[in-house]
């Protein structure tokens, strides 16, 4: 008797609500954060105490709008699924990676796809001083100090900048 598998879907990201594709809640939600908080501060710097809280609040609104369509066009750019898979079946082929488990590096994996959607259209080089500075802070269980962990934060960021910039 032959089994025959189950074929699986890519990963669309339903809707939660409308069960429609393309729902990026994530990336939408980073999105109207950070664009809501430099709406506002953008807002009060420029018209300061002549629009006063309702400029603050207008600028808010319109950056957290603008922040949350690039949050989800940047998830949809990337899907984190296929960029940690690919990244875990390479990781022992990748020459910095000095026989230590895929468990070490998943975190840079991470921070690098995460910190090519923050600084979209920087070069790595431009951004590392920052990446390194942060880096303690996002690498979680990795036991790895930068020295180590920005070959494979860098090999995360170069592979999305190879994939979705026009040369």
């Amino acid at each position: 008797m032959r089994q025959t598998r189950k074929r699986t879907e890519p990963q669309l990201n339903p809707n939660p609500i409308t069960h429609t594709r393309g729902a990026h809640v994530l990336g939408t939600g980073v999105g109207a954060t950070v664009g809501g908080i430099t709406g506002a501060i953008v807002a009060d710097a420029v018209m300061g105490t002549v629009a006063g809280p309702i400029g603050t609040v207008a600028g808010a609104a319109v950056g957290a709008v603008a922040g949350g369509l690039t949050g989800k066009i940047t998830a949809e750019n990337v899907n984190p699924t296929d960029e940690e898979k690919y990244c875990r079946e390479n990781h022992s082929t990748r020459p910095y990676a000095l026989n230590k488990s895929y468990d070490d590096y998943g975190p840079a994996y991470r921070y690098g796809r995460e910190s090519y959607g923050r600084h979209k259209g920087k070069r790595f080089d431009d951004v590392e001083k920052d990446l390194e500075r942060d880096w303690e802070g996002a690498k979680g269980k990795s036991r790895l100090k930068w020295h180590h962990a920005k070959h494979a934060v860098r090999d995360a960021w170069d592979r999305l900048a190879a994939t979705h910039e026009k040369p």
